[in-house]
């Protein structure tokens, strides 16, 4: 009840730019939950193939991957909370196309059109927040708003799922269900405009490159763009190398533990659903963590403390013993997630935040999206034991891998 009520105190005192905000991607992240969950049924009942929902997924990230460092350049340069505006509008009416258009050109359209706003709100949401709070304040904030996206979207799932068995005992035929909730969910993206439109947007920094009297400022400005760009490419390769281990394992939690236990499709579900509750627990620790001991040597100790949870969950045969290690595995490594940020917004200037933004979700998009292939020969080749024992140790030298270049590269000098 403490937490709840110092919470509740603590979001009265935002600035109303940041309560509108969060308030629009509550709507938002509740929407495209409803889709989340609902749409790879809604193609199948539809009469397609499975292998159809493979390619509109493939589409929609492909197309977002491919739009993250234009928007991260546009948005350096243009008014952001015009362009999230946009994104919430157009991303609701293209969620809305895909449920009354039903040929497959127009599904494969619509994705493209998905993947394109999607990435508007991903690239543009963090470097957004930094603008309009303290930069004391950045780190609790973060993390909030990444507890508050993955608890939206949680609340999006189960609501979606429970409004389609609700209409489905209530006698409306399964197809109807589908198109009534997903429109629900396409107007509740569409309604995350409304408190977008309502942001009081503040000036932008700007660098005072006209100030005649000072000889050396262009000298001064390369040299931090080029300082900015070093930091980028290094954080990038270190995103990329998470990405490609996240890649090998992360996307087929659901395969692993209904290949290797047999378990049921009610139980997985749950159990990654708790694995999302987890996240968000350690989500709101990750600052407390952060102001004893710095930010970059928390992300290292929640990274390395998530490594020998994840190898238990790969060499186990317990099904008891790889449910708490994965809960745990998925807790403590994405911890980490809004210190990463925190880290990107405050190294980079204001004028390269959105691109900064942009290629660390880039870097990780392209390790998660090539490992598809490697995964599934892994698993052919040795099978459901060893084959998912091997993926999980590649993962997590790659961890560590990642880890240690992180901690050198980016570590806090010690202050006098």
């Amino acid at each position: 009840m403490k937490f709840v009520q110092s919470t509740a105190a603590e979001w009265q005192s935002w600035p109303r730019n940041i309560r509108l905000f969060f308030l629009a991607n509550m709507l938002y992240q509740i929407g495209t939950g409803m889709f989340s969950v609902l749409y790879n049924l809604y193609i199948h009942e539809l009469g397609y193939p499975d292998a159809m929902t493979g390619t509109i997924v493939s589409v929609q990230s492909l197309a977002t991957a491919l739009c993250f460092i234009p928007i991260g350049f546009f948005g350096d340069r243009a008014s952001r909370k015009r362009l999230l505006v946009i994104g919430a509008l157009c991303s609701g009416i293209v969620l809305a196309g895909r449920t009354l258009l039903e040929s497959d050109s127009s599904l494969l359209a619509m994705a493209v059109l998905t993947g394109l706003f999607a990435a508007i709100f991903q690239v543009l949401a963090i470097p957004f927040l930094a603008e309009n709070i303290a930069k004391a304040d950045r780190l609790r904030i973060f993390s909030f708003y990444s507890a508050f996206v993955l608890a939206s979207q949680v609340a999006g799932s189960l609501g979606g799922g429970i409004m389609a068995d609700v209409m489905q005992s209530a006698g409306l035929d399964k197809l109807l269900s589908f198109k009534l909730v997903l429109l629900v969910g396409s107007v509740a993206t569409i309604a995350a405009f409304l408190p977008l439109q309502a942001i009081r947007e503040s000036a932008r920094p700007q660098l005072q490159a006209a100030q005649p009297s000072e000889h050396n400022l262009p000298a001064k400005n390369a040299s931090q763009s080029h300082g900015d760009l070093k930091f980028i490419a290094k954080f990038a390769g270190i995103q990329l190398l998470i990405g490609i281990g996240s890649g090998l394992v992360v996307p087929y939690l659901n395969l692993y533990f209904t290949n290797r236990f047999s378990v049921s499709l009610s139980a997985m579900s749950l159990l990654l659903s708790l694995g999302q509750v987890m996240t968000i627990i350690s989500m709101l620790i990750g600052p407390t963590l952060a102001n004893r001991v710095g930010k970059v040597k928390a992300i290292v100790i929640f990274q390395t403390l998530s490594l020998p949870f994840l190898l238990l969950t790969g060499f186990t045969n317990l099904l008891i013993v790889a449910s708490i290690s994965f809960l745990f595995r998925q807790a403590l490594m994405n911890a980490a997630n809004p210190l990463q940020s925190a880290i990107l917004i405050d190294r980079v200037s204001a004028q390269k935040r959105s691109l900064a933004n942009s290629c660390m979700q880039t870097a990780f998009m392209l390790g998660w999206a090539t490992m598809g292939p490697v995964h599934a020969h892994l698993i052919a080749a040795h099978g459901y034991y060893w084959g998912y024992a091997i993926t999980f140790s590649i993962t997590g030298l790659l961890y560590v891998t990642a880890s240690m270049l992180f901690f050198m590269l980016f570590r806090e000098k010690a202050r006098k």
